[in-house]
């Protein structure tokens, strides 16, 4: 009997101690503002962040060295191999001291949690080739984040994107360390041609991304908020703030912003706190085969290529590659006016010095091919697939091919969708060669062919003969001949074309133009309607778009109408 007495005590004693662990965990819930989350919550198997972390797998430049007893300095002394687990309690102890010294908001959660034993358990190795790759990047995140007067937080954010892949590119078409989409990465000067790509440039793509982190803190003044409009963009987060009752908050907004975008802010923290706290989780860096500081800087002042320099430096390709990942060719071109920049380990530095004549060249039967390539190399432009689009018919459109845009989409097959942005390189213009005294129009962005023959009293049909132009297709910064050539017969009637813009009020002239610099303008296709535009543009609401042009929902759209979708830097 006293046997069963003492048996219900304990039980009693059991069951008070849980109930009153249950109510404290459930207060502090409360105090945080957190939404409930189930225990069981786990990543989806084609999660982006998972991909990007798993892409580090195929990087060859990473020194792989095994750590011994007798070098393990961390704080706890673990043995190698050994992944030491801890208690909710001290997962929020120390998210609170970061918290403490940090102006983004850290929480802890289910969610922080799972990515938490992502990078600190079920990819330690990859976790700890980002540490690695972290000694590279981090000292120029931090100083430009420190001249931008950034939290220096966000160079985890990189973590997030890309892994640190200096060659990372998304299923969507996100490039570089800071994961830029074409059109963004145009808004802050970043250059995508046939041989360039910004985006992958470590230094500009960082710039540009401090650049982005103020624009986006002027509009939410919350650092969570602005994490998530540059995963989702400005008009997803606006979005997910209006359903959500004007709420600014994530944790309040989260279940309507992209499932994507739901985990970013949750990944951020974890991975935040992983690199903090790395030595507590028995992880120390993997480090790449060059540091920081073991790479030098050299001005091309020729076309150079990349496989010369490595037959002639002995340096792996891939590592060159590595150091050097915005040459999309292999190839690093020479503008007088924009310098460009090779990027070699610091030793070999005197050796490419002493033999740069030869280095400079030096050719290969692929290298000729390919500097005709760049003799080529015109500007691109982006194409938004559209609804029953495929590539043969983009392809006609522009005067290429189907296997240029694969090749400049990085595309392995011919699956495109409606709304995905392609880089497109429309095809060689020539011109009639004419007299010294015919006049010629540089074309300005926005500029339409209608618009020129208005400004110059001339048709469409006699812009197109005097400039040997099948289409209507013009380029910013293409020279036009707006005058008759003395040379050439006149085939058509010399009568003033119908402008194609005025066919609708609210259309600037030239000077009132001039004010407009400073915008991004899309040109308005035959049966655009505002939702396709916004559909294209997913940073920029609805709202933003009547404003900005002053329309209505019920304004009528025009072929040829020039609408601001954006700003640039």
């Amino acid at each position: 009997m006293t046997g069963k007495i003492l048996l219900k005590t304990l039980l009693s004693v059991f069951l008070a101690v849980t109930i009153c662990f249950s109510t404290v965990a459930r207060e502090n819930d409360d105090e945080n503002n957190i939404p409930p989350v189930e225990e069981t919550w786990e990543l989806a198997k084609d999660d982006p962040i998972v991909a990007m972390l798993d892409s580090l797998a195929l990087l060859t430049v990473f020194r792989n060295l095994e750590r011994r007893a007798d070098t393990a300095t961390d704080a706890g002394r673990f043995p190698p191999g050994f992944i030491p687990q801890y208690d909710d309690s001290v997962y929020m102890a120390r998210i609170e001291q970061i918290n403490a010294y940090s102006p983004i908001e850290f929480v802890y959660n289910a969610h922080v949690r799972t990515f938490i034993n992502l990078y600190a358990n079920r990819r330690r190795d990859l976790t700890e080739r980002v540490m690695g790759l972290a000694q590279l990047y981090f000292p120029l995140f931090e100083e430009q984040l420190d001249k931008h007067d950034l939290p220096l937080e966000l160079k985890y954010l990189a973590v997030i994107e890309s892994a640190l892949n200096p060659v990372a590119r998304s299923r969507v078409g996100a490039t570089g360390l800071w994961q830029f989409m074409y059109g963004t990465g145009k808004m802050y000067g970043l250059e995508v041609n046939s041989l360039v790509d910004d985006r992958s440039d470590i230094y500009k793509s960082t710039v540009a991304a401090c650049e982005h982190f103020v624009d986006l803190y002027k509009i939410y003044n919350d650092w969570n908020l602005v994490l998530c409009a540059y995963n989702a963009g400005p008009g997803n987060v606006n979005r997910a703030i209006r359903r959500a009752g004007g709420a600014r908050d994530f944790w309040a907004i989260r279940h309507f912003l992209p499932r994507e975008t739901q985990n970013y802010v949750p990944a951020f923290m974890a991975v935040t706190y992983v690199m903090k706290h790395a030595a507590d989780h028995n992880l120390f860096p993997n480090p790449p085969i060059y540091s920081h500081f073991d790479v030098d800087t050299i001005k091309v002042t020729q076309q150079l290529s990349l496989r010369t320099v490595s037959q002639f430096l002995d340096i792996p390709l891939d590592h060159l590659r590595y150091l050097n990942p915005s040459f999309r060719q292999n190839i690093i071109p020479f503008n007088a006016n924009k310098p460009y920049y090779l990027r070699i380990p610091r030793d070999y530095t005197g050796l490419f010095i002493a033999n740069a004549d030869t280095i400079y060249n030096h050719r290969t039967p692929e290298e000729i091919r390919q500097e005709e390539l760049a003799a080529q190399l015109r500007e691109t432009t982006v194409h938004v697939v559209r609804s029953g689009e495929v590539l043969g018919t983009i392809a006609r459109r522009y005067g290429t091919t189907v296997g240029e845009i694969q090749r400049l989409n990085n595309l392995r097959g011919t699956l495109i969708r409606p709304g995905q942005r392609l880089i497109v390189r429309a095809p060689a213009r020539t011109t009639t060669t004419v007299a010294s005294t015919a006049n010629t129009h540089v074309v300005r962005r926005g500029e339409t062919l209608g618009v020129i023959a208005s400004r110059y009293r001339v048709s469409v049909e006699q812009l197109q003969l005097w400039n040997n132009i099948s289409g209507t297709i013009i380029y910013a910064g293409q020279n036009l001949i707006v005058r008759q050539p003395e040379n050439m017969p006149e085939r058509v009637e010399n009568t003033p074309a119908e402008p194609e813009i005025e066919k609708y009020t609210g259309e600037k002239t030239d000077e009132e133009m001039d004010e407009y610099d400073g915008y991004i303008w899309y040109i308005v296709q035959q049966g655009d309607t505002l939702q396709d535009i916004l559909d294209m543009h997913d940073d920029i609401t609805l709202e933003e778009l009547k404003e900005l042009n002053d329309i209505q929902i019920t304004s009528p759209l025009v072929p040829g109408q020039r609408l601001i979708i954006g700003m640039e830097d």
